[in-house]
């Protein structure tokens, strides 16, 4: 129908160049996340305490990829362009309907039309046997990701995909249960399913 529009851009990027041009700007803001998790602070929260943040990332050295594999974590970062499938979606910010647009806080409605697409994918890739990570951090430096994947401006990135054939697919996932973080009519409301 007519109000269905295709609010995203899609591009699985194959060029060796462009993978470890990927790479090496997803290390940096890996490196970064990683300095602000150490620090006890919540990495590039909308609400938080921006001055530690700032010196946390500061501290965050820059590395080369072959730098960064030896770094704790680093092993996904650092070969980031080896995966077999590396996509990128990105949004247009033209279509997308972002109702919380005005409200003069952090924007995240719009994210509503754009990460069910992304699930979906992560969800056929398992059908066929493939694992998925949907990562950001690519993102904190996207005029750069633009400018290498040759987006037009109007265009957000919203997530990087790593696709891959798993090790192991796991078949039980552990959740809290809905009772430990619902509650009924409002936020100080009971537990869902208090007695």
């Amino acid at each position: 129908s007519s109000w269905l529009i295709d609010l995203t851009a899609k591009a699985l990027v194959e060029d060796p160049a462009l993978r470890a041009g990927m790479r090496d700007l997803y290390v940096p803001g890996w490196l970064e996340y990683l300095e602000m998790r150490k620090a006890g602070v919540q990495p590039w929260a909308p609400i938080g305490d921006r001055a530690a943040e700032a010196s946390a990332v500061q501290r965050a050295r820059p590395m080369t990829a072959d730098e960064a594999d030896a770094a704790p974590a680093g092993d996904f970062a650092a070969h980031l362009d080896r995966v077999p499938v590396l996509a990128v979606v990105l949004a247009d910010l033209r279509l997308l309907a972002a109702t919380d647009r005005d409200l003069g806080r952090y924007q995240l409605v719009g994210g509503a039309s754009i990460y069910p697409f992304v699930w979906s994918i992560l969800l056929a890739a398992r059908a066929e046997g493939l694992g998925g990570v949907l990562t950001t951090v690519a993102i904190t430096r996207e005029p750069e990701l633009k400018s290498l994947l040759g987006a037009p401006e109007e265009f957000a990135v919203a997530a990087v995909l790593a696709l891959g054939y798993p090790e192991r697919q796991p078949t039980r996932l552990r959740r809290d249960p809905v009772e430990s973080f619902a509650n009924v009519d409002t936020l100080d409301g009971p537990p869902l399913n208090s007695p």
